[in-house]
């Protein structure tokens, strides 16, 4: 199914390293029609590193978006009842996020976003950067990789011999993804060969 007319939550966590990967596929879903509501965390809203500051962050997702960001609980929680999402996608998911929405933790405004489309029974889709995938949080991403109406950006090991747990989504799948989570397909193969350490 296409993006165009879809209304589509798009859910920041704070992997600050992986949103030069990200925002050229929310610009996507937007040249493909789709209307795109901002959602962040409050580290991306708040935490500065060498990939950027997180106020310029907000600042390029509202521009490329054309909606203020998401940045509260309780201005997430209308995205179920009253401005329900066709999608909602989360990329980058962090560890600590991942963990948090397989235990049903709604501690933040992206996971509560994401409760929300659920609770509608529309898909999430999910693109994971995280450096424990295959560590302690290996247990939550099966247990999200089993659950009705979540799906998964394919993903793979980035660096297997310098971080072996670690897994990243492959970003560039994300609108091929979404487009089969509207149709409640999984797009495949969703585990990948994405990067080798000799390269």
């Amino acid at each position: 199914m296409k993006v165009q007319g879809k209304r589509i939550g798009f859910g920041l966590t704070g992997s600050h390293c992986t949103y030069d990967a990200v925002f050229p596929q929310i610009k996507r879903l937007i040249d493909e029609g789709a209307d795109v509501m901002p959602v962040v965390t409050n580290t991306v809203k708040m935490t500065n590193t060498r990939f950027g500051e997180g106020a310029e962050w907000i600042k390029k997702i509202e521009e490329l978006t054309g909606h203020k960001a998401i940045d509260s609980i309780v201005g997430a929680e209308p995205l179920g009842p009253k401005i329900p999402l066709d999608c909602m996608v989360v990329a980058p998911l962090t560890g600590n996020s991942m963990s948090k929405l397989a235990n049903a933790m709604t501690e933040s405004p992206v996971l509560m976003a994401a409760k929300a489309t659920l609770r509608n029974h529309k898909p999430v889709v999910l693109g994971i950067s995280t450096n424990d995938g295959l560590g302690l949080n290996g247990a939550n991403l099966m247990q999200l990789m089993a659950a009705k109406n979540i799906y998964f950006i394919p993903f793979g090991q980035d660096a297997p011999f310098q971080k072996p747990n670690s897994l990243v989504a492959k970003m560039d799948l994300l609108l091929e993804t979404v487009e089969a989570a509207l149709e409640h397909t999984q797009f495949q193969p969703v585990i990948i060969e994405k990067f080798r350490d000799d390269e």
